[in-house]
């Protein structure tokens, strides 16, 4: 099945950011940290060109610490942003030092306007990333209030709006924007993974064998732990320990809902944190590359 998902109003919200592009004087590139690349839709390179960019890998509480360090120095070479950083939402210190990276960022204009006598004026921010990377969550961190709309699925920012973060910043609120199509189906199958496309268009069984498979490769002692299966059952094909686990589960042969559980339990870090993209060598020592 191809994972596709493109709707009207994401459609909308690119061509509102390229309009609203030139009112701000950074933007906050939000990334997945457990996805960096997957998470990293192609278009917002077109819409922020050459903007000053912060690059933030979000919810590194759920990656694996030393994939998202490796990932943080891996954009650190990117050319198209001039910092990262990573962090978890659940973290003030975390959000705090964002707020410095953007100060530090605009300093030197900053000192410019200084300079020339004029009281320097509020950072305008703008945040784009796909959907449910956690926007809305950064946005009320920042502004110590639940002033944006939240929810764990895709979708729920449907607008734009200015708000204030104290005096230092103004923040110019954007929908997720995912791009029209995956050239790669398997960047498809960690978005819906991890919950960036909605649950209604892709099989849950194919999701879950990815989620098999990867685990089986990179975790397989969180496999084993979890679900009480041993290394005998990691013998034969993805599909068979997805029986397996049906029967563990007690769903019986209904493996649509076992599937779907096993998508949960990962979702909801039941498995522990992981990290689904892995900085190529080649990359890490050129700054060149895409994850496998």
């Amino acid at each position: 099945m191809l994972i596709q998902w493109f709707p009207g109003h994401m459609a909308k919200a690119k061509r509102e950011a390229l309009e609203k592009l030139k009112m701000v004087d950074l933007v906050i590139e939000l990334l997945d940290a457990r996805l960096p690349v997957s998470s990293r839709n192609p278009l917002i390179d077109d819409i922020i060109g050459n903007k000053p960019r912060l690059i933030v890998l979000n919810k590194a509480d759920l990656a694996d610490k030393a994939a998202t360090k490796e990932w943080v120095e891996y954009f650190k070479q990117d050319k198209k942003a001039q910092r990262a950083v990573s962090m978890s939402t659940l973290s003030n210190k975390d959000v705090e030092n964002i707020k410095k990276e953007l100060k530090e960022m605009m300093a030197h204009k900053t000192q410019a306007m200084i300079n020339k006598g004029v009281k320097p004026r509020a950072i305008r921010l703008m945040i784009l990333g796909i959907p449910n990377v956690g926007k809305s969550t950064l946005i009320n961190k920042l502004m110590q209030k639940n002033r944006a709309q939240t929810g764990n699925r895709p979708g729920v920012t449907k607008g734009q709006q200015w708000l204030k973060i104290g005096g230092d910043f103004e923040l110019l609120d954007t929908p997720g924007i995912l791009w029209p199509k995956f050239e790669d189906q398997l960047i498809g199958q960690k978005l819906a993974l991890t919950g960036a496309i909605k649950d209604t268009v892709f099989h849950k069984d194919d999701v879950a064998l990815f989620a098999l498979r990867h685990f089986m490769q990179h975790y397989p002692g969180r496999l084993q732990a979890f679900y009480k299966v041993n290394e005998k059952d990691f013998e034969g094909a993805v599909p068979d320990l997805l029986m397996e686990l049906t029967t563990k589960l007690r769903f019986g042969e209904d493996y649509s809902r076992a599937s779907e559980k096993i998508i949960f339990d990962i979702r909801g870090g039941k498995l522990g944190p992981y990290t689904l993209d892995q900085v190529p060598v080649k990359a890490a020592e050129t700054g060149e590359g895409l994850a496998e």
